[in-house]
């Protein structure tokens, strides 16, 4: 158990939830919400959890599996791309979050979020720097969104092969811009992202 969170359970506040998303920064698919309540913050298990970024996609799988075996409740959204363009990204983020918590079998005593404070939440929560690095149950919800958002890209590959989802996830890279100049966009491109909105107006 890292800092913040020993602080909440040695004061008798919990549970605590940790919240984060996957997919923000992608110009396609959705953007993904995970809140984690632990059963036991003090499980020697949850050692190996780490920000989602820091470990390989089959590690991730691995945690993903682990993280629900050692979970009270796990709640995810999914925001379709649809909704992110009429909406705005930070807007849907924090909607996302919102229901994310709200979506907990349990209600916590405690909300960490990651980077984000949520406003009109309901419950206390402190936004954390760099959470997914610093708070357990943080860490556990960026593996969640992560490999349930990399799974979701991993589909739209196959209905979408012609883009690469499957290796870039939906973010921008040399081999996503080059597909997008060959074969325009489709329906997961997120058309409020300025390159997206580039290709659509030329």
């Amino acid at each position: 158990m890292k800092v913040i969170e020993r602080s909440l359970f040695d004061a008798g506040i919990i549970p605590i939830a940790g919240v984060d998303e996957a997919g923000r920064g992608a110009c396609a698919g959705p953007l993904v919400i995970a809140a984690v309540i632990f059963k036991d913050l003090l499980a020697p298990e949850l050692s190996v959890v780490r920000d989602s970024k820091e470990i390989s996609e089959p590690k991730r799988e691995e945690l993903f599996e682990l993280i629900h075996s050692l979970a009270q409740s796990i709640s995810v959204v999914i925001v379709a791309a649809q909704e992110v363009d009429v909406r705005g990204v930070h807007v849907a983020n924090l909607d996302g979050m919102r229901r994310a918590v709200h979506g907990l079998q349990t209600t916590p005593a405690y909300v960490l979020t990651d980077g984000y404070a949520i406003a009109g939440l309901g419950l206390p929560n402190l936004a954390v720097w760099k959470g997914d690095q610093v708070v357990v149950s943080i860490s556990a919800a960026s593996i969640i969104a992560k490999v349930t958002r990399d799974r979701i890209m991993r589909e739209l590959d196959s209905q979408f092969p012609v883009y690469g989802f499957a290796s870039h996830k939906g973010y921008i890279t040399a081999a996503h811009t080059a597909a997008l100049n060959t074969y325009g966009v489709c329906i997961e491109h997120r058309r409020s992202f300025s390159n997206i909105a580039a290709l659509i107006h030329n």
